[in-house]
């Protein structure tokens, strides 16, 4: 599905309701999500202790 086909389908999901700032919202989460699954397979992923010591790192002040 290309990007342009899931973002039509991803709005035409989303209660008539909604905002223009959700809509964009949601589309930058699905965009973020579609770019962590292509990262991860083009350079795999990462054990659980380097998983430990990432987010020591992020949490670390």
């Amino acid at each position: 599905m290309s990007s342009k086909e899931l973002v039509i389908d991803l709005v035409r999901r989303l209660p008539d309701e909604v905002s223009l700032r959700d809509i964009v919202r949601e589309i930058e989460f699905v965009a973020g999500v579609r770019e962590g699954l292509d990262s991860f397979d083009k350079e795999g992923g990462f054990t659980v202790e380097e998983a430990r010591a990432k987010l020591d790192e992020w949490t670390a002040k």
